[in-house]
């Protein structure tokens, strides 16, 4: 297996360097320095302005001097947009607050997802299978802004004039555990809310295609319980649609969900870097998409692990 890893991560390299290559050269597209300068600004101001960021350097040299860095995990270059501040502190401050958000919105929609999908295949073509799947459609069919605004309004605002006193707050998010109904909750329900659609109807198709398999047949024979064969035989033998589909969702724990953190003023690694691509940031960005393509290249390598782990029929050769 070890073989496998790291013959895997060496195929990967030339990957995460090519998309790192492609990220400085889109941002280096335009001059960022004359805007950031203003228009009275001279050129010789200008030009000073770009020495000090470095921008002067040969594009090769400040590629290799990023590869650099993320292979020594050296994040002490400072902000553009924040002086005084290093990427790598903008790292430890946002990270963790975005998983605060997305990693209960992802066990609980894979929780509930599952479950429903099973449901929904187990009893297909009954009224509650199709209650499920209409409601399913239905919440795929609404704007991700929708329920972000509706979920502002009626949870929030309503909700806190019935009672008396605010329950969610919608913007900022201040550190700590007990904290996190305050801040954290109602964002994680409406990002359990919009995905739970999607993920339903995926996980209700895999199951729909084991329960005309086989040993379904053979485990009725033989009189085994419905809840044995739904939470047993058919939920081992579907594990590899439903890891890959846990597994793609994985490098967006760290990134968090833009949308949610920028509506609801949560200062996670989605809103900063949003905010470096609006102000140029140029180390944030660079930084930031190299974590995340990094991410992204070792999920799928988990991935394909896990499948020997639940299926002994992958070999990982």
């Amino acid at each position: 297996m070890w073989a496998f890893v790291i013959r895997r991560l060496i195929y990967n390299i030339p990957v995460f360097l090519a998309i790192v290559l492609m990220v400085m050269s889109l941002l280096r597209v335009r001059d960022p320095v004359p805007g950031m300068m203003g228009k009275q600004a001279t050129a010789a101001a200008i030009e000073s302005k770009r020495h000090e960021l470095g921008l002067d350097r040969p594009f090769v040299e400040q590629y290799c001097t990023l590869v650099q860095q993320m292979v020594t995990l050296d994040f002490s270059q400072e902000m553009w947009t924040q002086p005084g501040m290093t990427v790598g502190e903008q790292l430890r401050k946002s990270v963790p607050i975005s998983l605060l958000l997305t990693l209960p919105a992802l066990v609980l929609t894979s929780v509930i997802s599952l479950v429903i999908g099973m449901l929904s295949a187990f009893y297909r073509g009954q009224w509650l299978d199709k209650l499920l799947v209409f409601l399913a459609v239905l919440g795929m069919s609404v704007s991700f802004l929708v329920y972000i605004i509706f979920g502002q309004y009626f949870g929030s605002y309503q909700l806190g004039r019935l009672l008396g006193r605010p329950v969610f707050s919608i913007h900022g998010y201040e550190p700590g555990w007990q904290n996190w109904c305050y801040y954290m909750l109602l964002p994680v329900l409406i990002s359990v809310l919009v995905s739970m659609g999607y993920n339903t109807r995926f996980y209700r198709a895999v199951m729909v295609e084991e329960t005309g398999r086989d040993y379904i047949t053979t485990a009725k024979s033989k009189g085994a319980s419905s809840s044995k064969i739904m939470f047993v035989h058919m939920l081992r033998n579907a594990m590899i649609p439903i890891i890959t589909r846990i597994m793609i969702t994985l490098p967006l724990l760290v990134t968090g969900s833009i949308l949610l953190e920028r509506f609801f003023g949560i200062p996670g690694m989605g809103d900063a870097l949003l905010s470096a691509i609006s102000n140029n940031d140029f180390p944030v960005i660079e930084v930031f998409s190299s974590i995340f393509a990094g991410l992204f290249i070792c999920s799928i390598l988990l991935t394909d692990v896990l499948y020997a782990v639940f299926d002994p029929r992958v070999r990982l050769q």
